[in-house]
């Protein structure tokens, strides 16, 4: 008759030896796949800078970037508490002179979950487009948001972007997806929060002539 404990230790050997042996193994995964994973986000990134700053001749990331409560403006206010600015980057030209900025924004608010995306603000205010980085929004609605919405925030100098269901009748008016108001919703909402830092942080900051 086996002896029950000698069972139960025999188990729990065989357990942690298989445990032990999917964590190698997953180690071993992540350490091959670490560095093609970075390169592949570094390039993407670097063809959003160009998407959105096709100008520019080099990229210059602001070290220590002051984010939105750090300069205490009034972030929930402008009705932007579902939106984060993250990096922040110089667009620069052949002889060094700034030309704007290229601000990564992420809204928390699509409909399945977060958007992010890069968008250049030249010197002036003109918003040169935007260009997505992240969406998993419905196939066929929301995931519509590339090929409908993006386009339409292309050189354009407005303060603030509005959505409509019918044609759009103005510069600052964008014409929503069919079917998909929360992905238009949560892109034109971080777009003006992203001009809105523009404007109060960056320009009024003085970032502009750092």
């Amino acid at each position: 008759m086996n002896n029950p404990i000698k069972s139960m230790i025999k188990d729990a050997l065989i357990l942690l030896v298989i445990t032990l042996a999917a964590g190698l193994i997953l180690g071993i995964v992540y350490q091959v796949t670490k560095d093609p994973i970075a390169a592949q986000k570094e390039k993407v990134r670097q063809e959003a800078c160009k998407e959105v700053f096709a100008d520019a001749k080099s990229f210059e990331t602001i070290e220590n970037v002051k984010t939105a409560g750090e300069w205490e403006i009034q972030w929930g206010e402008q009705g932007f508490e579902a939106v984060d600015i993250g990096e922040v980057i110089k667009a620069m030209d052949a002889d060094n002179n700034m030309l704007g900025y290229v601000i990564t924004v992420t809204d928390h608010e699509g409909y399945s979950g977060d958007i992010q995306f890069m968008m250049g603000v030249r010197n002036d205010g003109t918003l040169n487009g935007i260009s997505l980085l992240s969406i998993s929004e419905t196939a066929g609605l929301g995931m519509r948001a590339e090929e409908v919405l993006q386009p339409q925030f292309a050189n354009k100098n407005v303060e603030v972007f509005s959505y409509t269901k019918t044609a759009a009748d103005g510069e600052n008016q964008i014409d929503a997806i069919s079917g998909a108001t929360i992905t238009t919703n949560a892109i034109t909402n971080g777009v003006n929060a992203g001009l809105y830092y523009y404007r109060t942080v960056l320009m009024e900051g003085g970032s502009a002539n750092e």
